[in-house]
């Protein structure tokens, strides 16, 4: 192993139903829209981030970034520190507030952030217990219409499922129209947008996978390989073999619906 391999941080990550921290490369993606409040923290070179095509690009030691805001984001160092929310369990107004201004505050969260990954293996599917690793505390939940929550609660424990918006309403006792206006309001984002994200975010569960691109695409839910190369690189600014190749000597642990923590 090379001196450079040997000084390299850990890489891992967890993945639960409602939240992801993960420790590693950030590559040089392109713009990135994910449907999580995505934050970034620095781990030595300032982070430098703003939106697409903007002449003015911040510098700093984090940043949090709203839910479907595309972005452009990039480090000198080789890893970063990111920690996502699913914006439908938790208000973020104030945090992503708090994490973007230049003070003390901001700074000791970077800190803080950095320091969760020593104990990221012992960390359960809680979002409370997360939360209070990275954050301090846990953040306050999100009021939802009972008939939204349960189509958010078929579309997560099935991203790759066909549930369409017709079924949804009919799931919920709403005619489409009001289901579609009812589930923007609740959610911020289109039932198809939203849809989207969860399908892309499966594959953070299945980048230590070994199948082939055309495997995956379909166990992810997407019609072919190529849909599914294009989708992922819209979410994450990279196609999905860049991010299958770079999740090499990745610890990986998640807790997806219905299954076990597990390490890969």
């Amino acid at each position: 192993m090379s001196a450079a391999a040997a000084d390299a941080p850990a890489r891992m990550m967890l993945v639960t139903a409602a939240r992801t921290a993960y420790l590693g490369l950030l590559g040089r993606p392109a713009t990135r829209c994910m449907g999580a409040v995505t934050v970034y923290a620095s781990l030595g070179a300032p982070l430098r981030i703003g939106a697409p095509g903007g002449a003015v690009q911040r510098l700093c030691a984090i940043a949090a970034v709203p839910a479907y805001a595309p972005h452009v984001v990039a480090t000198e160092d080789r890893h970063i520190a990111i920690v996502q929310i699913e914006p439908e369990t938790a208000r973020t107004e104030a945090l992503v507030h708090a994490l973007n201004r230049v003070d003390a505050v901001a700074a000791a969260a970077a800190e803080r952030i950095r320091a969760g990954f020593a104990h990221l293996p012992a960390v359960g599917d809680g979002a409370a217990e997360f939360d209070r690793l990275f954050f301090g505390r846990p953040l306050p939940a999100r009021p939802l219409d009972p008939r939204i929550a349960a189509v958010i609660a078929r579309i997560s424990a099935d991203p790759a499922g066909k549930l369409s918006a017709e079924a949804s309403a009919a799931l919920a006792g709403l005619s489409f129209s009001r289901f579609m206006h009812l589930f923007t309001e609740q959610t911020g984002t289109t039932f198809r947008r939203f849809r989207a994200w969860k399908r892309a975010r499966t594959l953070l569960t299945l980048v230590k996978g070994q199948a082939a691109i055309v495997d995956t695409a379909l166990d992810t839910g997407y019609a072919d390989s190529t849909h599914f190369s294009h989708s992922i690189r819209k979410v994450y600014g990279m196609p999905p073999r860049e991010m299958i190749a770079g999740s090499r000597r990745l610890e990986l642990y998640s807790r997806w619906p219905g299954g076990a923590l597990r390490a890969g």
